[in-house]
């Protein structure tokens, strides 16, 4: 361990043992104490080792200075050792260091607020920060050389659906929105599909209510009425857990104009085709794929992980109703792009609209509501 490191974890413990410790003014304190323990080091020096520890006392620790730094998308603790960051869509390793000590608080202070637990029996665990940042957990027996903490940081940088494309392409997916169309935003893991769901929910008229569902909420609408719903795990102590499929379900009691679906990954995938084909127009949702018919084919899947006794070929043509646009992103290098979207126009057969980013035709049905039908 290096020396301000030992220096850290010697004035933490010093201020811990502190009395009264609730009423102190922290920063006179470890400040006062820093300068003992460092008497000839400069004034730039003991600033970084008071914010290191005043960072283990009332934040994330050493990885605060990471989650300001608003170049950074992805921080990755990989155990004791380095901290790794995704840094404008490149991977680099950091100078920022942490024990197995230090890798556990983190963890407590991250899963803690959010009511959720991680332990023997539940040994992966997601959640979020204050600022939106989606956090993953894995711990012992899964994480051989663990623990390991992965956080997605909430873009602070508002984007519309221009910063995806040229107008052009851009435009098909505005005037799907306005025009109350079912969307489906497909794409791999840090394609941006929910930034981009965040981008075009700008099309949706202000004068309807949305509600969104979420596993670990991560969505931030610019809209002013949004309703915001997240599931929610069985407690430690034995409190039942809401999922997705229930939300989805409840949500429907509440008198939406539209259904955001943060990500469809389960069961839940039936009760959304089936509110969709109710009458629930404009609805948006993200879903896990490679593109427009294979966003298709997985709503398929997971929709038919639930339909006991429902004969596939009838599920396939709700899906089919159900889903009018699929919009695929990709990152391009440091960039995230709509390459794709596709027009579902049978259970087999996605028209396409855009390919390779370039418009190659029209959306059939521009207009999923009635003319003259308001919110």
């Amino acid at each position: 361990m290096s020396e301000p490191a030992l220096v850290v974890e010697r004035v933490h413990r010093r201020v811990l043992e502190l009395p009264d410790l609730s009423t102190r003014d922290l920063m006179a304190d470890v400040t006062e104490l820093v300068a003992e323990a460092m008497p000839l080091a400069q004034p730039a020096d003991l600033e970084v080792v008071v914010d290191r520890v005043l960072a283990r006392m009332t934040g994330l620790g050493p990885i605060e200075q990471l989650l300001g730094d608003d170049s950074i998308s992805e921080i990755m603790v990989n155990g004791s050792g380095p901290i790794w960051v995704e840094r404008d869509g490149q991977l680099e390793v950091t100078d920022v260091r942490l024990d197995r000590g230090e890798v556990e608080r983190l963890i407590e202070r991250v899963v803690a607020p959010s009511g959720r637990r991680v332990d023997l029996r539940s040994p992966t665990v997601d959640g979020r920060l204050a600022d939106g940042s989606r956090v993953n957990v894995v711990i012992a027996p899964v994480a051989l050389d663990g623990p390991y903490v992965t956080i997605r940081r909430f873009s602070v940088r508002e984007m519309s659906a221009a910063d995806f494309g040229p107008r052009e392409v851009t435009s098909v997916v505005d005037d799907a929105v306005r025009g109350g169309l079912n969307l489906i935003v497909s794409g791999g893991t840090g394609a941006g599909k929910t930034t981009l769901l965040n981008a075009i929910a700008r099309a949706v008229d202000p004068g309807e209510r949305v509600i969104t569902i979420e596993d670990a909420a991560e969505l931030s609408l610019p809209h002013p009425h949004v309703v915001r719903l997240e599931s929610r795990p069985e407690s430690a102590e034995g409190g039942d857990g809401i999922d997705i499929r229930w939300l989805v379900r409840n949500a429907l009691r509440m008198r939406p104009d539209r259904l955001v679906v943060g990500e469809v990954r389960g069961p839940e995938a039936l009760d959304l085709v089936q509110a969709l084909n109710t009458g629930h127009a404009g609805c948006l949702s993200t879903v896990h794929a490679n593109g427009p018919l294979d966003a298709l084919r997985r709503i398929e899947t997971l929709a038919l992980s639930a339909a006991d006794g429902v004969p596939h070929a009838a599920l396939r043509d709700q899906v089919a109703s159900a889903v009018d646009l699929v919009v695929h992103v990709q990152r391009v290098g440091r960039d995230r792009r709509i390459s794709a979207i596709g027009e579902v126009v049978a259970p087999d057969l996605v028209r396409p609209v855009v390919t390779d980013g370039r418009v190659v035709g029209a959306v059939e049905r521009p207009d999923r509501r009635p003319r003259g039908s308001g919110p």
